[in-house]
């Protein structure tokens, strides 16, 4: 019961988490099932002062990327998104299914409902630093 409460605070955290030039709205990973080894997370991120979104980790996941789906030649493509994702300043970039997202694969455990998963974001800065993210998102089946 303590664990559950302890993870409802943090997914509720992690709905909105700051460091000092990015805020991260609505964030959520898609539930999976046992035996599935990979999901998606999404959420809202503005970058205040511009910059890149260049890493990502969970250690839920033994791999973690920032990846982008769209049409090629009729066909559905997915692919990790090749140095970084850019974040203009001051406007919000949407992380949605069928678009740019994080992909979580190789996963320790199934994600349940209701489950919290840790994610670390590491953006660079358009004044040449890192900043750091660090949520909890919470579970979705679907969008929210």
């Amino acid at each position: 019961m303590k664990f559950k409460i302890i993870s409802l605070l943090f997914a509720l955290l992690g709905s909105a988490a700051h460091a000092q030039n990015v805020l991260v709205q609505d964030a959520w990973v898609r539930a999976t099932v046992p035996g599935q080894m990979a999901t998606g997370v999404f959420m809202k991120i503005t970058a205040k002062n511009g910059g890149t979104l260049v890493g990502v980790a969970s250690s839920a996941a033994g791999v973690a990327q920032v990846h982008e789906m769209k049409m090629e030649g009729g066909v559905m493509q997915m692919r990790a998104v090749a140095g970084g994702l850019d974040l203009p300043a001051g406007k919000t970039v949407e992380l949605k299914p069928g678009g740019y997202h994080v992909m979580l694969m190789d996963l320790k455990a199934p994600l349940e409902v209701g489950a919290a998963v840790p994610l670390s974001l590491r953006v660079k800065t358009a004044k040449g630093g890192e900043t750091r993210v660090e949520m909890m998102v919470k579970v979705a089946n679907a969008a929210p």
